[in-house]
């Protein structure tokens, strides 16, 4: 049992993530288009951080004490705006605008446009480099924040992650955590059949970062290692979250071919009906 959080508050953070899952099918499938595996393996981490683990002010986006998430594989914002907006950035109605000419929610987070995005997602590989150098800087100021990012696997196939990744290390930045959606999955296929990563965990403690691997669903898990980065002292700390994509619904779970496709409106309607039914083992699950 984790001394971090207790079982009402998993059970509640459980719900909340299907609650994030159904919202998402619904954006996607009003967008007609996007990107729909990997952000529904990304519910329980964002749902987490959102919701638990975050220091944050959906009232005050801009609070100078407020800690940093950036969002390096930009691609997935769909579930990151579905668990915003539960949070009270914006409404739940705009999430209807995903994709449309002038609304704040594009396929890639723009940080001028929305209120609580720290930085405008482009080229895979960016996102690790952006907020190592905003936990360098935060630590020059002496800011007590942390800074958070959270990458695919497929991008550590780029070479700028692992330059991050040497800074990083070499200056030891213990206010910085990075977690890896580790889903094996990219727009071509397995991850390992196109440019094997592993053994991940190794590269990454061979770039002096302390590394946890956890099962990405289980909150507390995903609670207790971030938890357990707060107490790294002397170096960054990486999180490899081993994700289902298409967490949730069985005909999409590890099939790379919905990692760019949106549900269409007859699949929609199976997809949030197979989400209804988890939701209530959730629930019965706890009781």
């Amino acid at each position: 049992m984790s001394q971090y959080i207790h079982d009402d508050k998993i059970k509640k953070l459980e719900e909340l993530a299907n609650q994030a899952r159904e919202l998402l099918i619904g954006e996607l499938t009003e967008a007609k288009s996007g990107h729909t595996a990997g952000p529904l393996g990304m519910a329980d981490i964002f749902t987490a951080l959102y919701f638990h683990i975050l220091n944050h002010d959906p009232k005050n986006p801009d609070w100078e004490e407020r800690d940093r998430l950036f969002l390096s594989n930009g691609h997935i914002c769909p579930i990151r705006y579905a668990v915003m907006a539960m949070s009270g950035y914006f409404p739940l109605e705009e999430l209807q605008t995903l994709r449309k000419f002038g609304s704040r929610l594009q396929g890639h987070p723009e940080r001028e446009r929305l209120p609580g995005v720290e930085t405008t997602s482009g080229p895979l590989g960016s996102g690790l480099g952006q907020a190592a150098g905003y936990a360098y800087a935060a630590r020059m100021d002496g800011k007590k924040f942390r800074v958070y990012c959270a990458m695919s696997d497929g991008e550590q196939e780029a070479g700028n992650i692992w330059e991050s990744a040497m800074f990083a290390g070499k200056y030891k930045l213990n206010n910085l955590t990075g977690i890896i959606d580790r889903n094996n999955i990219q727009i071509d296929g397995m991850v390992e059949n196109i440019m094997p990563l592993e053994p991940l965990k190794e590269k990454y403690e061979a770039f002096n970062w302390h590394v946890i691997e956890i099962d990405g669903h289980n909150f507390e898990a995903i609670v207790d290692a971030v938890e357990e980065a707060k107490a790294i002292y002397e170096k960054p700390t990486m999180i490899i979250a081993h994700t289902i994509p298409g967490k949730g619904i069985k005909d999409m779970e590890f099939d790379y071919k919905w990692h760019g496709v949106p549900p269409k409106p007859e699949e929609a309607k199976k997809f949030l009906d197979e989400l209804r039914t988890l939701g209530g083992k959730i629930t019965s699950e706890h009781q």
